[in-house]
């Protein structure tokens, strides 16, 4: 029989668009404020805050005792809404704590990494830039890459929380972009002074499994990616125009396949859609229930579904 006993769950979660109310004078987050565009009310941030804290905290109860140990998110404006997450009903209880640094992103949207400090701690926190450019030279202003390294239960982990460039002028005429972010990747992990060093790798990419740039990081011969198995014609983590994509997904290095004591095995990766993260009905029936439909306020969760692996402790 399955037992949840020293199974941790580890967990991404793109947040679609989190932001506080505020105006920041200094990125374009200008829609969402109470006059914006979006008319992004303090009624319907808590309404955020309240059903992206509910779902944080039910990933992965089938296979653990408690909700994820680690959750990389992205799309959050700073560290106020985070902030508000962790003071929620739902995760107030849990010994969260966070990493997070402001990157250059035009719209002001950062990567972050919650940690619960009873089975986490957090030795060292860096940004790594990623120096890219559009199509007429110049700079494209995107996420940072947010890398981790710290110590989950008795095991040392390098963590690395990605949002990589986005698709919007085209898959492949952007596809340049995420690959550099993959060997932005692979050129930090050369640094890292351990021979065999255990990589979670995790993040919206813009990519599917098979998409060149994953393919980078595949190539170096490190890392496993459990999510490939999860898309399907039917499933996926996001839904564009009825196509689904994984876009989402979380890679692990070969370390995680060792049963030594005082390790962590990988044991399944998930996409984490239960009823209440869906369109009940209509023609988007199944899809992720999200805040926003274009311009219209649906009051959902995310347009993304949460994914997680999850690992086994050996004592």
């Amino acid at each position: 029989m399955y037992s949840s006993k020293d199974k941790y769950t580890v967990a991404f979660y793109n947040l679609e668009n989190f932001f506080d109310t505020t105006d920041d004078p200094y990125s374009l987050d200008d829609d969402f404020t109470p006059k914006g565009f979006r008319r992004w009310t303090e009624s319907r941030f808590w309404n955020k805050v309240g059903k992206v804290s509910k779902a944080i905290s039910k990933i992965g109860l089938d296979d653990s005792d408690i909700p994820p140990v680690l959750v990389g998110i992205a799309e959050v404006e700073n560290k106020t809404v985070i902030r508000a997450l962790l003071k929620s009903k739902k995760l107030r209880d849990i010994n969260y704590d966070f990493v997070h640094f402001d990157s250059p992103d035009e719209r002001g949207i950062d990567t972050a990494l919650i940690y619960n400090q009873d089975h986490f701690q957090v030795f060292h926190a860096e940004t790594l830039p990623l120096i890219v450019a559009n199509t007429n030279g110049d700079r494209d202003l995107t996420r940072d890459i947010l890398y981790v390294h710290g110590k989950l239960h008795q095991e040392d982990v390098h963590v690395f929380v990605n949002h990589w460039p986005s698709r919007r002028e085209g898959a492949e005429i952007t596809s340049y972009k995420r690959v550099k972010a993959a060997e932005t990747i692979l050129q930090r992990l050369e640094k890292i002074d351990e021979e065999f060093p255990n990589c979670i790798v995790m993040g919206d990419f813009n990519d599917d499994p098979n998409s060149e740039s994953i393919q980078t990081l595949m190539a170096s011969k490190q890392f496993i990616n459990p999510m490939k198995s999860l898309l399907s014609p039917v499933s996926g983590s996001a839904n564009y125009k009825g196509a689904w994509s994984l876009f989402d997904q979380i890679l692990v290095s070969h370390s995680f396949l060792n049963y030594e004591p005082g390790t962590h095995s990988f044991v399944k990766a998930a996409v984490f859609s239960p009823r209440f993260l869906k369109e009940w009905k209509g023609r988007y029936k199944g899809n992720p229930f999200r805040t926003y439909g274009g311009s219209n306020y649906l009051g959902g969760y995310s347009d993304h579904f949460p994914v997680y692996v999850v690992l086994e402790e050996h004592k």
